[in-house]
């Protein structure tokens, strides 16, 4: 995989909020993969994801999603495992809320449409909605977390088949190390000749 493959944005976990996660790559490992390290990589992002702002992101916004971005992954790991959620991010994803209300204005034209967000702010705020809306009803049941110990990476599975998150990476790692440890734990065929201990006793 290349530089720029790793940098690449991902939109196949299953929700605008998800995919913000998925900005930050192999995120428990000694060496995370930032994908939104600019302003102006924040700004495609959003415009990727139609939440373009009024207003371009500055460097700011970029610290504010950072921050978003990392308190609602500590929610989510929380809910897939279904164990009490952090207090501290709980907290913070309360508070970024009540300060940054987004009241609903729709339009029709062609398709029925949301008006844009003014600010990158009002843009994080409808996506902390969504997880908001995720995680406290019953599709957290669909969530998913991918095992790989550098990844973590949460996803929507609503079968509930998939092993590893959707990046092909994950699961290249996960199929070698699984191969490796059953190759490990097959023991060794016995030379031919060898007393298998089924031999005739001797006679007398």
């Amino acid at each position: 995989m290349t530089k720029d493959d790793r940098l690449a944005f991902r939109f196949d976990c299953g929700a605008v909020w998800l995919n913000l996660l998925a900005t930050r790559g192999r995120t428990f490992s000694a060496a995370p993969v930032e994908r939104l390290a600019t302003p102006a990589r924040l700004a495609e992002w959003l415009e990727r994801c139609e939440l373009s702002p009024a207003r371009p992101p500055g460097q700011g916004d970029l610290h504010r999603t950072w921050t978003l971005r990392e308190a609602l992954r500590s929610l989510a790991l929380a809910t897939v495992e279904e164990r009490p959620p952090p207090a501290d991010a709980v907290a913070h994803l309360s508070a970024f809320l009540r300060e940054h209300d987004d009241p609903v204005r729709l339009s029709a034209d062609d398709r029925l449409r949301r008006e844009p967000p003014l600010t990158t702010a009002h843009a994080l705020a409808r996506i902390a909605r969504q997880a908001v809306d995720q995680m406290t009803g019953s599709d957290r049941l669909a969530l998913k977390s991918c095992p790989e110990p550098d990844c973590r990476g949460v996803f929507v599975d609503p079968p509930g088949r998939r092993r590893w998150c959707p990046s092909p990476a994950c699961a290249s790692r996960g199929r070698v190390r699984a191969l490796r440890a059953r190759r490990r734990n097959v023991a060794p065929s016995a030379p031919p000749g060898a007393d298998d201990g089924r031999s005739p006793s001797p006679q007398p």
